[in-house]
């Protein structure tokens, strides 16, 4: 499993990042990639400390760590900048909150974050097919969530995703340690969302390719 969307207590999530990734490494995790919500308020005290941690636990687990970020809540107006200033940061993952139906996320959002430096865009609701056309010329990953609640739009994500030829990837969104979700439930989720066996393992390589790319290395 490769899983690019989690939380700790830096944010709302319950484990702190030794132990999240330790319980990530015994559930068979290749990587993880430690998101927790971000704004301009907290950015500067988040990234650096994961950022610092990362490669330690990684070599210590056996799995890869990405350092990343969530951007959260943030006004669509300012998620172009803060999207910079967490690569300034030392974020190497950049995941933006999109309009989930499950949480009152601004209008707007998706679209602010798919113009922003960014790689995911996290639980996008309804988003539009105009939206995913331009997901696909910013090569930006969409995200299929295996979490409560904002699992409710997967089916209509993987839809417009799969016609227009955009690149999906499969997340928890983990913030506790039974959220963290086997390969096989992750699979049966995705098929249950529409995905085909081979679509599936194409959101599998999505994920791989995209931690090498923010990396800089293979895994």
């Amino acid at each position: 499993m490769i899983d690019l969307h989690t939380h700790t207590v830096f944010s709302d999530g319950e484990l702190i990042p030794a132990e999240l990734t330790r319980r990530a490494a015994v559930a068979g995790y290749r990587a993880i990639g430690i998101t927790d919500h971000g704004d301009p308020s907290n950015i500067d005290f988040i990234i650096p400390r994961i950022a610092r941690v990362a490669e330690a636990l990684g070599s210590a687990w056996g799995l890869t760590v990405v350092p990343g970020i969530e951007l959260t809540h943030v006004p669509p107006a300012m998620i172009g900048e803060v999207a910079k200033d967490a690569r300034a940061l030392g974020a190497r993952l950049v995941v933006c909150h999109g309009e989930t139906i499950a949480e009152p996320v601004a209008a707007g959002t998706n679209r602010a974050a798919l113009e922003a430096d960014i790689d995911i865009l996290a639980h996008p609701g309804l988003l539009t097919e105009d939206e995913v056309a331009l997901a696909v010329r910013r090569g930006i990953c969409l995200e299929i969530t295996t979490r409560k609640g904002h699992s409710l739009t997967n089916g209509h994500v993987a839809r417009l995703a799969m016609a227009a030829g955009a690149s999906l990837v499969i997340n928890t969104d983990s913030h506790a340690p039974g959220d963290l979700t086997p390969l096989e439930q992750a699979r049966r989720i995705a098929l249950g969302a529409g995905l085909s066996e081979s679509q599936f393992q194409q959101a599998r390589q999505n994920a791989e390719d995209l931690v090498r790319k923010v990396m800089g290395r293979k895994f």
